[in-house]
């Protein structure tokens, strides 16, 4: 009864098991996030085409206007329902004469928005104005619930997630586990119940006793103890100030990806000072804001799988809140809070390094040092920036001798001292502890 008891227990784990994963595979398990088709019709009711209406808002209007925010300008949506399209066509092909006309609507909105005078623009077509009114006035859409407590989990195309397939492996190994040791636990109460004698084992010599006296073993075994030790030791203490792989959390999230990769904005447009200076500076906010006055809020193709839509507009707050910018009044409030950034590359204070010598008169691009920025959500030291490094980079690369007289007097002897018809920095003194270290 023993042996039957136990094979239904096996059989039981084996059962719940099967059900199990039966559940996981079925189509029922999960449901499939339903997504919401945002897309409106492309004809409105002003007869205009919403996709042209884009293209042209996007390249005229957007520097000043949003659809469903208050910028430079007023938030365009709706617009339609509060003025005449005959005065639409009036004011966006010339706002100035209406001003000037006294026009009571255009001069209301001209001392609301500070007196700033809005661009003309004579080119545009009445039929050009409504593409663009057909785009401003398509509603807001809203944010799709989704399914579930969870957000879905990332698959692997089959619609099962990694997760559950780690989970169903996990439970597998689990029931081997305990399957085994019922059928050994079963096999011992078989034997007992059958009188049959399991082998007995001889009595080994511990292993570590056998160890201890083998005399040779322990010479060879604490020779490499001790190599091995120095090793680690040495190679500890030679990491000691190697920060390569540094990526603190900054107190604003800057995306280099999106900055320098997507919307591919130079560096030195940020680090201005990398040309003419020692170091490459930190940017000031209001060089930040000379794009985010007009870039409140990021598109919804930015979003990833670990930064929402929502995290990078929150980011933008509180560069906001730092240069106390007040989107309501499109004004500087004048209360402004400082950034502690955290700084990543940093070399000992007994080592110089100039970045205007290697922008500017070496032409080094960034990427050589820095790594692909481009690339780079979150900044990280991408090079170990050791002497060891330095050296080999300036073994490696030849001295641009090309409109630069300090270099071209000297550069005829040191060719022929070499035989060479390209230097490298360590055959122009590159090595020189003095270059360096003074």
């Amino acid at each position: 009864m023993k042996q039957v008891k136990h094979r239904n227990s096996a059989s039981k784990i084996l059962i719940l098991g099967t059900v199990f994963l039966f559940t996981l595979f079925n189509p029922v398990f999960g449901q499939e996030e339903v997504v919401a088709d945002t897309a409106v019709a492309t004809e409105a009711s002003s007869g205009g085409d919403v996709a042209k209406g884009e293209e042209l808002f996007k390249s005229l209007c957007a520097a000043c206007h949003k659809r469903y925010k208050k910028m430079t300008g007023p938030a365009l949506f709706g617009v339609t329902e509060r003025r005449d399209t005959e005065w639409l066509y009036s004011w966006i092909k010339n706002s100035a004469a209406m001003i000037a006309s006294g026009d009571a609507d255009a001069v209301a909105i001209y001392e609301e928005y500070n007196k700033t005078a809005m661009n003309a623009f004579p080119q545009l077509s009445n039929a050009d104005i409504d593409d663009i009114l057909a785009y401003v006035m398509v509603p807001k859409a809203e944010p799709v619930a989704a399914v579930g407590a969870t957000a879905v989990a990332a698959t692997d195309g089959s619609g099962v997630s990694s997760d559950v397939l780690l989970a169903i492996l996990a439970l597998v190994f689990l029931m081997l586990v305990v399957i085994l040791f019922l059928v050994n636990n079963t096999l011992k109460r078989f034997a007992e119940a059958n009188n049959i004698e399991l082998p007995v084992q001889e009595e080994r010599t511990p292993i570590w006793k056998a160890f201890v006296q083998n005399q040779f073993l322990v010479l060879v075994s604490a020779i490499f103890l001790l190599l091995a030790s120095g090793y680690f030791v040495y190679g500890y203490f030679m990491q000691v100030g190697v920060d390569q792989g540094y990526a603190p959390i900054q107190p604003i999230h800057y995306s280099h990806k999106i900055h320098a990769g997507d919307n591919k904005i130079e560096c030195k447009y940020c680090h201005s000072s990398a040309r003419v200076s020692k170091h490459s500076g930190i940017p000031s906010l209001n060089v930040c804001m000379n794009c985010h006055k007009s870039i409140s809020e990021v598109a919804d193709a930015t979003a990833t799988e670990d930064y929402s839509k929502e995290f990078y507009d929150g980011e933008i707050q509180k560069l906001y809140k730092a240069v106390g910018w007040d989107e309501e009044s499109q004004s500087y409030t004048g209360e402004t809070e400082p950034v502690k950034w955290v700084r990543i590359h940093n070399l000992p204070d007994f080592a110089y390094f100039n970045h205007s010598q290697h922008v500017s008169v070496a032409g080094v691009e960034c990427q050589k040092c820095h790594g692909p920025v481009e690339e780079m959500e979150i900044m990280y030291q991408h090079a170990p920036l050791t002497m060891g490094w330095c050296i080999n980079c300036h073994r490696e690369t030849n001295v641009k001798v090309a409109d630069n007289e300090y270099y071209e007097k000297i550069h005829k002897q040191l060719s022929k001292k070499y035989g060479v018809d390209q230097l490298t920095a360590a055959q122009m003194g590159g090595l020189e502890c003095g270059k360096c270290h003074y």
